[in-house]
């Protein structure tokens, strides 16, 4: 019972953990920036601060996105694989969405409180794509298994 538990419930606790700590003021603009602009006028050293602020942005969006779907992908596989609920495929996928959204609005809530950082409505929406987009990579994947299974029957 708890080497499932461990297994699949663990990377989706350790995900979180890590989306909370990136919450704080180590991920925050000011400080990302402290690598990414090094980095970009090492690339172009003729690029203007307008495009910096620009890709800087682009950057952090893409950063939300990604987050929440692996988050959607972490918490499909542990509520498919890690429970012995039987889901049916759209209660798995709307609940998963349901708890990447929580996340995201208590991650925001988390922000609201360091200094660096702010809460932001934007963001949870952003989140919440994101893990949308991982749900129909889930989704994609579960298809084309229960497609491949078929065939061999």
């Amino acid at each position: 019972m708890l080497v499932p538990l461990v297994k699949y419930w663990g990377p989706v606790l350790a995900w979180m953990l890590l989306i909370f700590m990136g919450s704080g003021d180590l991920m925050s603009a000011e400080h990302t920036s402290r690598f990414l602009t090094p980095f970009l006028l090492w690339l172009n050293a003729d690029i203007s601060v307008e495009t910096i602020a620009l890709i800087h942005v682009c950057v952090r969006k893409t950063a939300h996105l990604t987050e929440y779907a692996i988050l959607a992908l972490l918490v499909c596989r542990a509520a498919f694989h890690g429970t012995k609920v039987k889901w049916a495929p759209r209660t798995l996928l709307v609940s998963a969405w349901i708890i990447c959204t929580l996340v995201a609005m208590s991650d925001e809530f988390h922000q609201s409180f360091v200094q660096s950082r702010g809460a932001s409505l934007w963001d949870v929406m952003l989140d919440s794509v994101g893990a949308f987009f991982g749900l129909l990579i889930y989704a994609g994947f579960a298809r084309r298994k229960r497609a491949k299974e078929n065939r061999r029957l």
